[in-house]
């Protein structure tokens, strides 16, 4: 796994807070922890999707953040655990590593001005 992958990896654990961060947020310093992980995600995405094709690092991204948020609320929120909901989000797991693995391990040059 090269930088930019571990950059996408770091950029949906932001996510993960930023998400949390909104739904729980309640005071001055919880909102702006939660805007200081929107903007450290959003970099980290956007850095790594200009030699990353675009696509693929933002179905991993946002497949990564939804089942992290997921996780989250359960675990920590006193969200109903139902198997269901784990299954599904266990398909979206396997969806966004195999999109991985079948997309050109050959970085792209991004869009040049």
């Amino acid at each position: 796994m090269n930088v930019h992958w571990i950059k996408v990896l770091v950029a949906a654990v932001f996510e993960v807070f930023w998400v949390i961060g909104l739904a729980h947020s309640n005071d001055f310093w919880s909102w702006t922890g939660t805007i200081i992980a929107i903007i450290v995600s959003n970099y980290l995405l956007i850095t790594a999707a200009q030699t990353l094709p675009a696509g693929t690092v933002y179905a991993v991204f946002v497949g990564l953040g939804t089942a992290g948020a997921v996780i989250s609320e359960i675990l920590f929120f006193g969200e109903p655990f139902k198997l269901a909901k784990i299954l599904l989000i266990l398909l979206l797991l396997v969806g966004v590593i195999g999109l991985k693995l079948v997309t050109d391990q050959d970085e792209q040059k991004g869009v040049e001005n």
